[in-house]
């Protein structure tokens, strides 16, 4: 397994479906505000890397599925290993926007 082979079984294009089935979670961009406004999917949260530990004033029920994406999805991975550690059962890592296929909102 190469080093950065765990990014590839990420495809955010079937995470944002999956979190469009789903009513109770939240899509996390993890982005930079000024990534976020350079151009987000449509109902993403923007909660920067840097400020993931306020999650906890975002998503108080830790159960909440949490659908995490960055640009390339190396962020998501370190945000989605914090909010495990924290305690968030449902976090998944979806990848990066730079493969999202579908409309962007700025």
């Amino acid at each position: 397994m190469k080093l950065f082979d765990f990014l590839r079984n990420a495809d955010i294009n079937v995470g944002v479906s999956e979190y469009k089935a789903n009513d109770d979670a939240i899509l996390l961009d993890v982005r930079t505000s000024e990534e976020y406004r350079d151009g987000h999917i449509d109902g993403s949260v923007n909660l920067p890397l840097d400020r993931i530990s306020s999650i906890e004033n975002i998503v108080k029920n830790k159960s909440t599925p949490l659908y995490v994406h960055c640009y390339s999805g190396s962020r998501s991975g370190q945000a989605v290993s914090y909010l495990k550690k924290i305690g968030y059962t449902s976090v998944k890592n979806i990848g990066g926007i730079n493969s999202y296929r579908g409309k962007v909102v700025k």
